[in-house]
This record gives structure tokens, sequence and C-alpha cells, in this order.
């Protein structure tokens, strides 16, 4: 079982505003930030379901660059309605669209998902297993 993951992101304040509008329809919210004092130079934020945050956004550093090739993040949702609200927020967010909302039966017969590329480019996704 994953506990958590993450990217790492070239323009932290960026991202963080992006990940807050584009997750927040799927009941995503910013639960912990650590300043970059404390890490020592970079920007930290974990998003998630509250109490615990699941995903997380790390700045950039000369050691710790951006994930090249970038990373494909997908989130479960309980309803297909919300795969739509995500991709609609995170376009609006200033993520491009990698893949409007619809099925995917490919993947299988009630897969339901929608894509859309962050600002560095990361591939995120929404995606629903139930039947209509």
């Amino acid at each position: 079982m994953i506990d958590h993951t993450g990217v790492i992101v070239a323009d932290y304040a960026r991202s963080r505003a992006f990940y807050t509008q584009a997750l927040a329809p799927i009941g995503y919210a910013l639960l912990a930030e650590i300043p970059a004092a404390v890490t020592g130079g970079v920007g930290v934020a974990g998003f998630g379901e509250p109490p615990k945050p699941d995903f997380w956004i790390t700045g950039a550093t000369a050691d710790k660059p951006v994930n090249h090739p970038p990373i494909h993040v997908a989130f479960r949702v309980k309803r297909r309605a919300l795969v739509d609200a995500f991709h609609q927020a995170a376009l609006a967010a200033g993520g491009r669209d990698n893949g409007a909302p619809g099925p995917r039966p490919h993947y299988h017969a009630s897969y339901y998902g929608a894509f859309v590329l962050d600002p560095d480019g990361h591939n995120i996704e929404a995606c629903c297993h139930e039947a209509v």
C-alpha cells in the first residue's frame, strides 16, 4: 500500500497554487506546509483528504532538480462527475489538457479518467473505476 508520493517542482509558489485549485474538486486540500526556513531552502506542501497529506510537492534545488522525465500521478475518485470537475479546475488553474474526461475501455470496461499536465509537465490524472 502506498502511503504518500510527490513531485519536485520548478516554481513552488506556482505549483502550490495550481494543486490547491486543481485538487479541490476531488476533496484534496493543502494540509501541511513546511517553510523553506525549516527545510534548508525550499518550500514543501502536502495535499490530501483530512487529516493526512499523501501528495507532496517540493521546490527544486540544484541537487534536487525537477523530475525529468515528468512522472504520472493518478488520483482515484468515487464518481465520474469528480473526474470532470478535476479536469475543469486543473485547466482553470493553468494546466494543459492531456486527455479530456471520458471512458478508457482499453484500461477496463468501467474506467473513466482525465489527464492534465501540471506547470512542470507532470501527467496528473483523476480516475473513476465505477460503472456510470
